[in-house]
């Protein structure tokens, strides 16, 4: 194939014009704004006071009562009330316990909090190019009429290429509010990992404050074995006291 060839059937399939991209970009524009519909839903209902929550839940563990502390969490519809809630039930085998399992159940909800984040951000940043190929497509179907056509046809040529302009405008159109979306939906995640960030951090200081350590540092110090000497006898030393006359 040579390269007029190539061009000629390029031109066959410009030839039927950006019409296609029109829909294609309209059947993205109502899955964006279904989607940016239920993300505004989700984040409302999962909306709470997370300051007073945790006060409730400070409250509960310093009068050591757990159930408290459950019943305050599970009223909650927060993400960050989930998140807690999972966790609560390590604090009695330490911080270091407590920790990692509120960072697994936040790796856990991320999935749920991200959901359909993905295809905001992909419409966002190619919706412009995507229209932009069919204003592309529009104006060399309105060139290939211009040259088929006399000279009296010229308005109907404009009038042409004046609408295959309408799918850059569409693209853009499509584009900035997927782009908006998207933007306030990683906010939206970056504020619940904040709130389950400084709600970790009051539950460890109420650990530390209480003396509470990991089971393995505490089975190590208390099967430190008695320090031995060479005869593997444990290591009696007379006592140094000297008593006063």
């Amino acid at each position: 194939m040579n390269t007029q060839q190539l061009v000629e059937r390029l031109q066959r399939v410009a030839a039927g014009g950006g019409g296609w991209v029109l829909w294609l970009m309209l059947s993205l524009s109502v899955i964006s704004l279904a989607i940016m519909a239920e993300r505004v839903i989700f984040f409302v209902r999962k909306r709470d006071n997370i300051d007073a929550l945790t006060a409730k839940v400070l409250k509960a563990l310093r009068a050591n009562d757990m159930d408290g502390v459950r019943k305050a969490l599970a009223a909650s519809n927060s993400v960050e009330a989930s998140v807690i809630g999972a966790s609560v039930e390590w604090l009695d085998r330490g911080p270091d316990a407590f920790r990692e399992v509120v960072e697994a159940e936040m790796t856990k909800h991320r999935r749920e909090l991200e959901r359909g984040s993905t295809f905001l951000g992909t419409v966002g940043n190619n919706a412009p190019f995507i229209g932009l190929a069919g204003t592309v497509l529009g104006v060399i179907q309105a060139f290939q009429q211009l040259g088929n056509q006399s000279r009296e046809s010229m308005a109907n040529v404009m009038v042409g290429i004046a609408e295959a302009l309408i799918a850059t405008g569409v693209g853009l159109f499509v584009a900035l509010p997927a782009v908006v979306a998207y933007n306030l939906v990683n906010k939206a995640v970056g504020d619940v990992e904040s709130n389950v960030g400084f709600m970790t951090k009051y539950l460890l200081a109420h650990l530390h404050s209480e003396g509470v350590t990991s089971h393995k540092s505490d089975k190590a110090s208390t099967d430190q074995p008695a320090p031995t000497r060479g005869n593997g006898a444990a290591d009696k030393r007379p006592s140094t006291n000297i008593e006063l006359a």
